[in-house]
């Protein structure tokens, strides 16, 4: 299980790296962010498909073999990720890095299991797991301060080889049992996968760069994005008319998974609040990234938490309260956030962004608990499908949400500046009121009162702008909580509706037994002790 923990959190950090210190490796680099982020595209794309793969090679070559593999693979691009010396390399290495941590997650969880008893292994091992992965993005704003203080991108890549030697050495000394292998794989499997991988990725890229370029400017986007949706559409229609398909489309159509999917995918883009939201916002506020470090200690403890409180009492049934409980939380810290201003700090928000963070974890444990029991309930092949389901919601839903949440920041942004510039003309009593304010402040450190006066403009132009974008974060947070309390409500009902329908099934089911008369709604007369017709004294044969 430390193993796993390790395996877990240096996949986790990978990423987690890039995404909170975009701006530094931008300068490091040479690029713009703008630019820069062609490096989380990159990483994500794979990451988005792959385990489908794998999870199919996994079962046909050996479980031994495929561990050994992966972690080899990904300490190789480890070392190679030393030599990145501009943006085109770094793409490239990013692009195979995604490749190469797609399998550790799936080590992580085996190894997670492997010592368990058989009915704790996914209510222990899949809530734990979950958690040490989700923890890996905010132990990594936790430790960049200190390695990009000190040594840059370089030292992050060291640091990457040295957990992934440690991995190395953990998988070849601790064996997993071997599983059964199986010939499963199939040419058309792989061309299957292949329109699949093509349109995730596509629908990746365009979540991710389409907020960053506008959605509407650049017009590869929009060809991007088309071009998933027709490679997921080929992929559909050749798996429907194939004997031994790759996934089950008729099964991932049906009402209850189409229910679960609807639910991880609102979980996620919800739950986009939490790496969209808050460190962001802090960003155009000028928080350095030192002073984050209290507030993400507090979001990675909260995530393991909320692991450990889903072993305890996680079952199938309690699965709509974990869920109920995970709402109620999200919604509770989205209208806390909502009440953000110009002067908000990290400390201030440690409650609000625990308690997402705690719900985050308690969601997904009992999530993938019953998406695993009702795949595994058809038979083993269907677990791949599920995978398809969970893969969509959470890589490509989280792109997806990350992407919706920038662009309505953006939005909501441009509105709120318009109307603030409105409000502060320059002939306006407040407007000369602020400057005036802000030259005398500025007085003992700037003697040319023209430069001072011009600097005073800037300031108060600065202000503005970080006032529009506080309540544009202000609106995300509070859009947020209305989702959390719309889909609460939803789920009360669903949970309302199936406590009426099986009251009332009961109920139902006793007046079409026994009507008032003695006999049943049919006709048939009750059967009573009296009426029942002796048993027969003819012997029957034994069988």
């Amino acid at each position: 299980m430390g193993a796993a923990a390790v395996i877990s959190v240096t996949q986790g950090l990978g990423q987690g790296f890039v995404t909170a210190n975009i701006q530094q490796i931008a300068g490091e680099l040479g690029a713009t962010t703008t630019e820069a982020s062609w490096l989380m595209a990159a990483y994500l794309i794979p990451r988005a498909s792959l385990p489908l793969m794998l999870t199919k090679m996994r079962m046909q070559y050996g479980l031994r073999r495929f561990a050994e593999i992966a972690i080899i693979i990904y300490l190789v691009l480890a070392f190679v990720s030393l030599w990145i010396v501009d943006l085109r390399s770094a793409v490239i290495v990013q692009f195979f890095n995604g490749m190469a941590s797609a399998p550790l997650s799936t080590l992580a969880f085996l190894y997670m299991i492997e010592p368990l008893a058989p009915q704790w292994k996914l209510r222990m091992g899949m809530p734990m797991v979950m958690a040490c992965t989700m923890m890996g993005p905010s132990l990594a704003r936790v430790l960049s301060p200190s390695l990009f203080g000190d040594g840059g991108w370089t030292d992050v890549h060291l640091m990457g080889l040295g957990l992934a030697a440690i991995s190395l050495a953990l998988v070849f000394l601790l064996k997993l049992k071997p599983a059964p292998k199986a010939r499963v794989l199939a040419l058309m499997d792989v061309v299957s996968w292949l329109f699949i991988a093509a349109g995730f990725g596509g629908l990746t890229v365009a979540s991710v760069m389409g907020s960053i370029h506008w959605w509407t400017d650049t017009a590869w986007i929009g060809w991007v994005l088309a071009l998933g949706v027709a490679c997921l559409a080929i992929a559909v229609m050749i798996e429907l008319n194939r004997a031994s398909p790759l996934l089950d489309i008729r099964w991932l159509a049906s009402p209850a998974i189409v229910h679960l999917t609807i639910t991880l995918l609102i979980f996620r883009l919800i739950l986009s609040e939490q790496s969209a939201g808050a460190p962001r916002m802090f960003q155009v506020l000028g928080v350095t990234q030192n002073q984050l470090v209290p507030l993400f200690t507090v979001i990675a403890a909260a995530g393991i938490l909320g692991g450990l409180a889903c072993i305890p009492f996680m079952t199938l049934k309690r699965v709509p309260l974990y869920h109920l409980v995970a709402l109620v939380l999200i919604a509770t810290g989205a209208w806390l956030d909502s009440h953000s201003t110009v002067d908000t700090r990290p400390e201030q928000m440690m409650l609000s962004q625990a308690m997402i963070a705690f719900a985050g974890t308690i969601f997904i444990g009992p999530a993938l608990l019953r998406g695993l029991m009702a795949a595994l309930s058809r038979g083993p092949n269907y677990i791949l499908s599920f995978f398809v389901v969970f893969l969509s919601t959470q890589s490509v839903g989280g792109s997806i949400g990350s992407g919706m949440f920038t662009t309505l920041i953006n939005h909501r942004q441009a509105f709120h500046m318009q109307v603030l510039q409105e409000e502060l003309q320059a002939t306006s009593p407040i407007t000369t009121a602020a400057i005036a304010q802000a030259g005398r402040a500025l007085a003992p450190q700037v003697a040319d009162p023209a430069m001072r006066q011009l600097q005073a403009v800037s300031r108060i132009a600065t202000e503005t702008s970080n006032q529009a974008y506080v309540m544009a974060y202000n609106d995300a947070y509070f859009l947020t909580f209305l989702l959390a309390i719309v889909a609460l409500a939803a789920l009360l009902l669903h949970l309302l509706r199936d406590w009426l329908a099986e009251k009332g099934g009961g109920l139902w089911r006793g007046l079409l037994h026994l009507g008032p008369t003695g006999t049943n709604l049919a006709g048939n007369p009750e059967t009573s002790p009296a009426s029942t017709p002796a048993p027969t004294l003819v012997a029957k044969p034994q069988s």
